[in-house]
């Protein structure tokens, strides 16, 4: 059984805002990410495994503020000191993590049903962002995370290509479309394309 997106009825396909007699490279691209499955980790104070020998789906956990490990499929986010985000694409993600991570050791909590991902690509994402944002973009790069807020809604700022033109905005499922409405009235401005 599928469950309903966050965004399921809120985000409209088609051409907005000021797209007129732009190319459509030049438009922003807007987009709910579905069917991802998002684990919480977190290691015990009192544990004493190194997580430096971790590997989750052939990736490791990032031990440095702010920075993503990924490959075609899965995503870890550091999150905080002894805590990483893993989102994945895969179904059977649950049990490569607990393969390497065990209850003693660490807390793993399935938020996939609890967030909402909104994915904003295109040449002016940064400028939009900034609209909202008090994060710096100039010191951001490829596979940089940070938590922030965006018009005052707490978020994660994923940042997935080397260009920074495209960003996966995750937040909490009751401020999805709270989140959406604000992303894309800041979009208007350069036109966007809901796809």
């Amino acid at each position: 059984m599928t469950a309903v997106s966050a965004l399921d009825s809120i985000h409209k396909k088609g051409l907005f805002g000021d797209h007129h007699k732009k190319n459509e490279n030049d438009l922003l691209k807007i987009r709910e990410v579905k069917n991802l499955n998002i684990f919480h980790i977190v290691k015990y104070k009192s544990s004493k495994i190194n997580a430096i020998n971790i590997r989750i789906d052939d990736l490791e956990l990032p031990l440095q503020t702010s920075k993503i490990l990924s490959n075609k499929d899965t995503r870890i986010l550091w999150n905080a000191p002894n805590t990483w985000i893993v989102i994945s694409k895969k179904e059977d993600i649950i049990k490569k993590i607990e393969e390497k991570l065990n209850d003693k050791d660490f807390a793993i909590t399935d938020i996939s049903h609890s967030r909402a991902v909104i994915q904003i690509k295109g040449l002016q994402t940064i400028e939009v962002l900034k609209k909202g944002c008090p994060i710096n973009f100039n010191k951001f790069e490829k596979n940089n995370c940070a938590g922030t807020v965006f018009h005052g809604i707490n978020i994660v700022i994923d940042c997935a290509t080397d260009d920074l033109d495209t960003f996966n905005l995750i937040t909490l499922r009751s401020f999805g479309e709270s989140l959406y409405h604000h992303i894309t009235d800041a979009s208007l401005e350069f036109g966007y394309e809901g796809v």
